[in-house]
């Protein structure tokens, strides 16, 4: 399948299974409110607001006023992109589709009163409340580290200024340096895949650094993309990347961010720059509206309701929802089924049977682009996968430039569809 930003539009907005009743209100419009302005959080609030024509009061609660999308974050890593590529603003949401976007820290939510508390002071009413607030970090997940060890060895897994860090870091690694990354444990969110990101690290210090070294520590004994990506390292970056597997020790992994040093299987080696990728778990909001098992939210796959409670729905990479992967395009994708789903649930208005899509995209070296995707269906247990795809090796130039080039009218398409 070969998307640019016309078929990207028309092919994940699918949506959700089943008729609802419109909800009785006391008050004269439904409430939605959105906790998070990603891929799921912006695309939910813009169909749910585009779609109901102004029967819908939407609000959406986003800290940033420039959100710095996680995908093609490792292109700017790479030289491929600037950092203004991958920012975006709300002003269009709040214009263009009456949204009231409110830039605060969701901290709270009471579910017996519907309202979630605002840092700023003051609370929200919500009839159904959408959590999209992507991943935070398991404490302890990487012994010697924790957030406040992250502008000396950042994780740079929430874009913007931990990605500018890094990339400031690897610039100025001297010669012959080393860079080390500690990959985290499935699952993951990718993007920013730690695979790509490797490769975009080698790109860089192949041009500039020729002689330095990456070492990978993963606990993992195989990845995603994983022939590929070998087989482009092999090509692009010989002798450069040095990927340690759980086999040889890549879980039993520690760093002490002082002395920047990385310790696998108890052998340590001083390093230049340290990117570390701990285990990940839903944004902190999830679980303090008591919706997660203590790592993810667990939801109704037809239309991403948390199983905790049925005015909470949670998307993207907080959710657990059986077989699609933590992508910004798997968030886009169950966002429309979400908005369908609440704006049926509220006005009465037709809902479709639940479809969902992803692909995956990822850069090895310049118009060396590769990718992996699949179709899904709601099941009552999951969302399943119903069929999939994924390069080749061996595949030719002209095809890897024509993937690359198809990611980036994916890009175009997905951040129009996030913010109008």
């Amino acid at each position: 399948m070969t998307l640019n930003r016309r078929t990207f539009l028309g092919t994940t907005g699918a949506v959700v299974a089943g008729l609802s009743a419109p909800m009785v209100l006391a008050q004269g419009k439904p409430r939605v409110v959105v906790v998070g302005g990603g891929a799921g959080g912006a695309t939910a609030a813009r169909y749910i607001a585009k779609d109901s024509k102004g029967e819908i009061d939407v609000t959406l609660i986003e800290p940033t006023r420039t959100y710095y999308t996680c995908f093609f974050s490792n292109l700017y890593l790479g030289g491929f992109q600037e950092l203004s590529d991958i920012a975006h603003s709300y002003g269009k949401l709040a214009a263009d589709y009456g949204i009231n976007v409110v830039h605060d820290w969701a901290v709270s939510v009471d579910r017996d009163t519907k309202t979630v508390a605002l840092a700023g002071g003051g609370s929200v009413p919500y009839d159904k409340l959408i959590l999209s607030p992507g991943i935070d970090f398991v404490d302890g997940a990487v012994e010697g580290w924790d957030v406040s060890a992250q502008n000396k060895m950042p994780h740079a897994y929430k874009a913007g200024s931990q990605t500018e860090l890094l990339k400031a870091q690897i610039m100025a690694m001297p010669e012959g340096g080393t860079f080390a990354m500690v990959a985290p444990p499935n699952p993951y969110r990718c993007p920013p895949g730690p695979y790509e990101r490797v490769s975009m690290v080698a790109h860089v210090l192949k041009a500039n650094n020729p002689t330095a070294k990456i070492i990978v520590a993963d606990p993992k004994p195989k990845f995603s993309k994983m022939s590929l990506f070998q087989e482009g390292w092999a090509n692009h970056y010989e002798g450069m990347v040095d990927w340690v597997g759980e086999d040889f020790g890549g879980g039993n992994v520690s760093v002490n961010p002082d002395a920047m040093t990385v310790a696998i299987d108890g052998e340590e080696t001083k390093v230049d720059v340290c990117n570390v990728i701990p285990a990940m778990k839903a944004g902190r909001i999830a679980e303090m509206a008591g919706v997660t098992d203590g790592n993810w939210a667990p939801v109704n796959a037809a239309d991403m309701s948390s199983k905790a409670n049925p005015d909470i729905y949670v998307l993207g990479d907080a959710s657990q929802q059986g077989d699609m992967p933590k992508s910004g395009f798997s968030a886009n994708s169950q966002a429309k089924v979400c908005a369908n789903a609440v704006r049926g649930a509220l006005t009465g208005s037709k809902v479709f049977p639940a479809k969902f899509s992803n692909t995956c995209w990822s850069l090895i070296d310049a118009d060396d682009g590769v990718k992996v995707g699949a179709t899904y269906e709601a099941t009552q247990e999951k969302i399943a996968k119903v069929d999939g795809f994924i390069s080749q090796t061996g595949e030719d130039a002209n095809l890897r430039k024509a993937t690359y080039e198809e990611s980036l009218g994916w890009y175009a398409g997905i951040t129009s569809d996030m913010f109008g």
